[in-house]
């Protein structure tokens, strides 16, 4: 196991009914900016009872909607003219991955000086803001289990005029809570939630699926992570309403990317590297285009990755039969089934691409200097290229 500090201040409240927590949570005299996305939040009622939630006291609330599933620099730099015009003093994401990621993203651009062409905080998204000293406080309302953006510091910004998707990160946007209701999921569309199973999934595989170094912690988490969304992905699909499924998914999902089950291992995340690429070109859901990209990532990288492909396909599919690479292709048809059992792509074709969409892939990686990927930081172009003719 390598060297690692570990460290998460997020007070996670878990629960139904639990939001009536923020009126304890959020400053008594704050001035508050609830972020959202679409019309969901209001639709399902859970931003009137957000606001019901911080009625009195001497705490001011405002209003931005509209950020989007993948959230636009843009659109971000609206609600940090709104953060500036308003004295705004903290920060509640109301919402899944993308809001959380957004709202991070405002509260540490918001204390740059108010630059009306927010050309120093599309720099400091190309820095992936490392160097900003302060952030506005946050918290956040939890609606979409997925990303684990509720107890982590980092997020992904999308740039659509400048076909750019950058993931950013700064301990500073740790949120101070998080409240986490699973009977929020059950109006979710059931693509969402099988999104939501399928990138949980993901984000363990790119701490996970790499080279042993003796994690023994590490390793097990993982295992049980994968095998827990395995059986719960199924469940979900089976019975939508069962309501200790959806507990399990939501928590699941969060320990998928809090940071404990990459520390003191080494990381890969080549497959959200393309990922990006092709939602910012395409349009397509970041959970389906990592269940496009990672079976190709497995195949290409066998090698390297052999002793934990091996590991995978005995822990969590359970193989033992066959020669060596028996197992491992095994494992990599059992993860494209699985994903395919919850409706998800798992080749371009699946998204109706084929392999004209390759070249414009690779242009925005070497636009973006994706350019050395992997946990051996040697996944070059020609790497990712055969990757994604993979995927094909």
């Amino acid at each position: 196991m390598n060297n690692f500090q570990y460290y998460n201040p997020v007070r996670i409240v878990f629960g139904e009914g639990q939001i009536k927590e923020l009126a304890n949570l959020v400053p008594d005299n704050a001035r508050v900016l609830i972020t959202y996305g679409g019309s969901s939040a209001k639709k399902t009622g859970t931003l009137d009872e957000v606001k019901t939630a911080l009625q009195g006291k001497q705490r001011e609330i405002f209003e931005f909607g509209g950020i989007e599933p993948n959230p636009e620099f843009n659109t971000l730099m609206k609600a940090v003219d709104m953060v500036h015009a308003n004295n705004i003093d903290f920060l509640l994401a109301v919402g899944g991955g993308s809001v959380l990621d957004g709202t991070k993203f405002v509260a540490l651009t918001a204390t740059l000086d108010d630059d009306k062409d927010h050309e120093k905080a599309w720099e400091a998204l190309k820095g992936y803001t490392r160097d900003i000293q302060n952030a506005l406080p946050l918290g956040t309302v939890l609606t979409i289990p997925a990303t684990g953006s509720e107890m982590n510091s980092g997020g992904v910004i999308n740039h659509s005029e400048r076909h750019a998707k950058l993931p950013f990160g700064n301990p500073l946007v740790f949120p101070q809570f998080s409240i986490l209701d699973p009977a929020k999921t059950l109006t979710l569309p059931e693509r969402q939630v099988m999104n939501g199973v399928g990138d949980a999934f993901v984000h363990v595989m790119e701490q996970y699926l790499t080279y042993p170094v003796n994690a023994k912690v590490q390793d097990s988490f993982s295992e049980s992570l994968l095998k827990i969304l395995i059986e719960e992905g199924r469940a979900v699909k089976a019975n939508p309403n069962d309501m200790e499924t959806r507990k399990n998914i939501m928590w699941t999902a969060t320990m998928a990317l809090n940071g404990l089950i990459g520390t003191g291992v080494p990381q890969d995340w080549t497959t959200h590297m393309i990922g990006h690429e092709l939602t910012s070109l395409h349009g397509i859901d970041h959970a389906r285009t990592l269940t496009i990209v990672l079976p190709g990532v497995m195949r290409e990288l066998k090698d390297s990755k052999k002793d934990k492909l091996l590991q995978y396909a005995k822990n969590v599919w359970h193989i033992t039969e066959g020669s060596d690479e028996d197992k491992i292709e095994q494992a990599i048809v059992n993860t494209e089934n699985f994903f395919r059992e919850l409706g998800l792509p798992v080749r371009l074709s699946d998204a109706d691409l084929d392999a004209s969409a390759i070249a414009p892939i690779l242009s925005q990686l070497e636009e973006h200097n994706m350019v050395k990927l992997g946990e051996h930081r040697s996944n070059d172009l020609a790497v990712s290229e055969r990757i994604l003719r993979a995927a094909i």
